[in-house]
């Protein structure tokens, strides 16, 4: 009986090791042992031979830049769209892989780290605790609220800022020294 309880033990023991190991592994993803596709519904899918000869099918996965803002094109995380997301592989250099799979990824990863430009900062109001942004972006005029205090507004290099609003929309800011002294100075109170 105790010798049984020892094995069955060791048998978990053994697939939390197995588990542990997958989820620790990177894969490198290339144009020799993966194949994305588009399906019907307009998301990618993935063909992953990886280090075996049997190919894993995805009908649907989820695109991540490993460094968004300053590596826009390597380091690409392949990963499963529900659960936990886990990583499936990663793609050293999104410009290694065949013009239509690179461009079918950068739609997908356009759409996920979507963030219009400000051009210009109209009015900043501050009031109880959120401000209200009216501005306009390369996309148009947007208004938005930003709760204040919680780092929703955050540099990401150099005189380059990043917004996130209370609906999770994000809009950056390319260049703070291209905007005139009066938007600056309404900037000031965030950066």
């Amino acid at each position: 009986m105790l010798k049984e309880k020892i094995k069955d033990h060791d048998d978990i023991l053994e697939q939390q090791n197995k588990v542990v190991e997958d989820i620790i592994t990177v894969r490198k993803i290339t144009k020799d042992n993966a194949v994305f596709s588009r399906t019907q519904g307009g998301f990618v899918s993935l063909c992953y031979t990886g280090d075996d000869s049997e190919a894993k099918e995805y009908s649907r996965v989820a695109v991540h830049r490993c460094f968004p803002h300053s590596d826009p094109t390597h380091y690409i995380s392949i990963r499963e769209p529900d659960g936990d997301g886990r990583e499936i592989g990663l793609i050293e250099d999104l410009n290694e892989l065949p013009k239509d799979m690179r461009e079918m990824l950068e739609e997908q990863m356009n759409l996920r780290y979507f963030a219009p430009k400000i051009l210009k900062v109209r009015h900043i109001r501050e009031e109880y605790g959120y401000s209200y942004w009216d501005v306009v972006t390369d996309k148009g005029a947007c208004r938005f609220t930003v709760r204040m205090g919680g780092g929703n507004v955050y540099p990401i290099g150099k005189n380059r800022y990043l917004i996130n609003d209370l609906d999770g929309n994000r809009f950056e800011i390319p260049d703070l020294y291209k905007l005139s002294a009066r938007e600056i100075k309404q900037l000031d109170l965030f950066i």
